[in-house]
């Protein structure tokens, strides 16, 4: 028998069907389990529910709130950080408001700009994960769920 022949199996349905729960025979599924047919769960069966915790922080967003941190404790206004980054201020106010990922290039621009060493910056952006972690605080607006996303 070749690859492109038609198996037809017990439950009436065709081998390597993915759709077994639409067949009208009430035990199509479990049959077609049985045969090693239907190697995906159909959407209707329940998930086990995940235990309730907090979302992990976007990096984008602990990124963005470090670099502001770091900005207002040196006392460097926003346009002054960005012209010598060579970025616009509305481009590094996206990144520390965490709603761009900026590239590992505007990264070092910005930490170069504001005179700070990357691994001082990644070590107190882990610690601050830490600390909110351990603190029980919201580090992020994630959804704790599935998310579709569209290209």
């Amino acid at each position: 028998m070749s690859t492109t022949d038609e198996v037809t199996m017990p439950c009436g349905l065709s081998r390597g069907c993915v759709r077994p729960e639409r067949n009208r025979c009430p035990r199509a599924l479990d049959r077609c389990q049985d045969d090693g047919v239907a190697d995906i769960l159909p959407f209707h069966q329940k998930r086990t529910p995940m235990p309730d915790r907090e979302p992990e922080p976007l990096w984008r967003e602990v990124l963005g709130r470090s670099l502001r941190a770091t900005r207002e404790e040196q006392g460097g206004r926003l346009v002054d950080i960005a012209e010598r980054a060579g970025i616009s201020p509305q481009y590094l106010s996206e990144i520390e408001r965490g709603r761009k990922e900026p590239s590992s290039e505007m990264i070092a621009a910005v930490t170069g700009a504001l005179g700070v060493d990357l691994a001082d910056l990644l070590a107190g952006i882990a610690g601050d994960v830490r600390q909110r972690r351990g603190a029980g605080l919201a580090v992020g607006r994630r959804p704790a769920g599935p998310v579709l996303m569209a290209a």
